[in-house]
């Protein structure tokens, strides 16, 4: 099974910019006028910022399993990208909270060890 979370955003040069400073690089794939990431095996995040999806903007929430958070919060700084506390949890696993300019949910969450 793949999976593919579609964000729908409203600019998609702004969406283009804010996203390849999250992931670090462009989008992996452009499928017609959707921007994909390769985020695991099977799991991809797209951009979409078709009229059609308009009603959908800024709705998604998508929660990343990541190894490396601080690299992620180290770009973050490095691109001005802001994101709530981190937050440990009892079981050791961090957890970050990033808004992307349309107000998608992106969050970060690293196992410990």
């Amino acid at each position: 099974m793949d999976l593919y979370s579609v964000l729908c955003v409203s600019d998609l040069a702004n969406a283009l910019t804010w996203y390849e400073a999250f992931f670090g690089r462009a989008a992996d794939e452009v499928v017609g006028e959707e921007h994909l990431w390769h985020v695991g095996e099977n799991a991809y995040v797209v951009l979409d910022a078709r009229d059609v999806r308009a009603a959908r903007v800024g709705g998604a929430m998508v929660t990343l399993g990541v190894t490396a958070l601080d690299d992620f919060l180290d770009r973050f700084a490095a691109h001005g990208i802001v994101h709530e506390p981190v937050e440990t949890y009892g079981n050791g696993v961090r957890h970050v909270e990033v808004l992307d300019p349309d107000g998608n949910s992106l969050s970060l969450a690293s196992m410990p060890g």
